[in-house]
């Protein structure tokens, strides 16, 4: 079922596992705000999540699902039998989302900027705040997930489809001055706390001294 933005969707006891393994993951992060879906779903997740870390929760309708409208509730294997599924799988820039008495629709265009916005937005605030090197958590959807990471690499939203995320999977990125950088995508396995960004120390700090904000190491990181 396409769950959209259906009331009342809650973590199963599946679920709520994933989300307590995420939680201990990011046990040796220094998070500053936790920021998530209205959606219940999303919700409950971020609250395993803040409470772990001893952070606050904030919510934003710019992080929710994709308003599916008259797609919302429907069984996947019925929507796949439609035209619109086509057009959303290979040509997401026209991709409209039609409106039902329950749900309003949004095309595909919409929740892209809508969310890339709202994560840049964020990510801006947070630096102001609590400075460069500042960690924050967005909990959100599959489909959101996918727009930031597609928005982050270049693709746009015409490389949408490319990406995969799975639930209570982590992605992290990474704006730095003129770059922004892909450092984790639909992760489910190690610690995370290697992402916390480094502040440079002696031949780094002589590199970066001459390098611009987001330049990437070349030949490759060091692990």
């Amino acid at each position: 079922m396409l769950a959209g933005w259906t009331p009342g969707i809650a973590l199963d006891d599946h679920g709520r596992d994933q989300v307590a393994e995420v939680a201990g993951r990011l046990a040796g992060v220094p998070i500053s705000l936790v920021a998530a879906s209205p959606l219940q779903r999303c919700q409950e997740t971020a609250a395993v999540v803040a409470d772990a870390l001893r952070v606050s929760i904030e919510s934003f309708d710019g992080l929710g699902e994709c308003h599916y409208g008259a797609w919302t509730g429907r069984p996947l294997k019925d929507l796949a039998t439609e035209e619109l599924w086509r057009t959303v799988q290979d040509n997401p820039h026209d991709a409209v989302f039609p409106s039902s008495p329950e749900h309003r629709g949004e095309s595909l265009r919409e929740m892209y900027d809508r969310v890339t916005t709202t994560v840049r937005d964020l990510d801006a605030r947070v630096e102001a705040e609590f400075g460069e090197h500042a960690v924050w958590i967005a909990v959100s959807h599959g489909d959101p997930i996918k727009s930031v990471v597609a928005d982050v690499v270049g693709t746009g939203l015409g490389g949408f489809q490319r990406i995969h995320v799975d639930p209570a999977s982590a992605t992290v990125v990474r704006w730095a001055g003129h770059r922004s950088m892909l450092l984790r995508c639909n992760d489910t396995g190690r610690s995370l706390d290697s992402v916390v960004p480094r502040r440079p120390s002696g031949g780094e700090a002589a590199r970066e001294s001459v390098a611009r904000p987001g330049d990437a190491v070349v030949g490759g990181g060091a692990g």
